[in-house]
């Protein structure tokens, strides 16, 4: 979301600034013995604050245009611009001010001119810090607003993060399973029932934390392997390469395995003559979770928000995206694991 230039806050603040400053030369000048240049000087010197602030808030609108208002860029830019023009509007009132004093000709002594430039200066400095206070307040204000959004939309891709795994046809295509396998083996029916216990557990328990230990995904991702195993024997092939050290200390955003290889489950074809490889290996810093290609010819239903659901909570989780690369005998996702379970990047 783009954070723009609170416009109407800064006019409202330059204002508010500038009769201030006024009615206290108004106050001071008011008591000297030229009493009669006091609403004149005390106008022009309210009209040279008004000058100088709407000068930064042009240059600031002109500045936003080309840089981010957040980068250093910017406010370096800000300051180089706007005190040359600061001291450039207080020396052209300058003649102005002598002439509402009565003194003719101007006088242009170098202390006069110092003065002025000396002016210029210091009002810029006052209005630019209380200006800069505008900015910060927006600042904060829109990275509350941002992880707000953030949180949000997070919370929404784990509800259906959620409901993906425990959808209806997941459960019926479960308990029918169960169906068949009592009707032929009870152990083998009593496995399949633990295995189901232990996955819909864990991914209650999984979609309670938002980052997950690569050990407990691959853990959950097992019981489900072993569901599909059950059903589809060795017409299924998962292989996982993964040393003890990586499975310890990395992490992933929860529930990022399971769907990936339901996923290559779902969207290809395989038998015992034509078994479906999936492999799950590590290069370097990234996690490769690649399947041979065969594609179903009858299109399966789908949400068509596996991958994409895992790519947005993988972005709000890490900043990372996820690399997709699919070609005539392969595919395969590639993720970047977490050294850090506290944090988002």
């Amino acid at each position: 979301m783009l954070e723009k230039l609170p416009i109407k806050r800064l006019s409202r603040l330059t204002w508010l600034q500038a009769i201030i400053i006024g009615f206290i030369f108004y106050l001071v000048i008011s008591n000297t013995d030229k009493p009669v240049y006091v609403v004149p000087l005390t106008l022009l010197t309210t009209s040279g604050i008004l000058l100088v602030g709407y000068a930064d808030i042009c240059v600031m609108v002109i500045l936003s245009k080309r840089i981010s208002i957040r980068s250093k860029n910017f406010s370096t830019s800000r300051r180089l611009l706007t005190y040359p023009i600061s001291i450039l509007i207080y020396l052209l009132l300058r003649p102005v001010f002598y002439y509402i004093s009565g003194k003719q000709p101007f006088s242009w002594d170098v202390g006069s001119f110092f003065a002025f430039v000396g002016s210029g200066i210091v009002i810029n400095t006052l209005i630019y810090l209380l200006h800069n206070s505008v900015l910060l307040y927006e600042h904060k204000m829109h990275s509350e607003l941002e992880l707000s959004r953030l949180k949000a939309a997070n919370a929404e891709a784990m509800n259906l993060a959620l409901k993906q795994q425990i959808q209806p046809h997941f459960l019926f295509n479960a308990l029918n399973t169960v169906k068949a396998l009592y009707h032929k083996d009870h152990q083998t029916g009593d496995d399949y029932i633990v295995h189901m216990a232990n996955f819909l557990r864990a991914s209650i328990f999984h979609n309670a934390s938002h980052i997950s230990k690569l050990e407990d995904e691959v853990t959950l991702l097992n019981d489900y392997l072993a569901m599909q195993k059950i059903r589809f024997g060795a017409a299924l092939d998962c292989s996982i390469a993964l040393p003890d050290e990586t499975l310890q200390n990395f992490y992933l955003p929860s529930f990022t395995l399971q769907p990936l290889v339901e996923n290559a489950i779902k969207h290809n074809s395989f038998t015992l003559e034509s078994p479906l490889m999936i492999n799950i290996s590590q290069n370097d810093d990234w996690l490769i979770v690649s399947n041979n290609l065969q594609k179903r010819k009858m299109k399966v239903s789908s949400t068509n928000y596996g991958l994409a659901n895992l790519a947005e909570r993988y972005l709000l989780w890490s900043g990372d995206e996820i690399k997709i690369v699919e070609d005539d005998n392969s595919f395969s996702v590639s993720i970047k694991l977490l050294k850090n379970e506290n944090s988002n990047h």
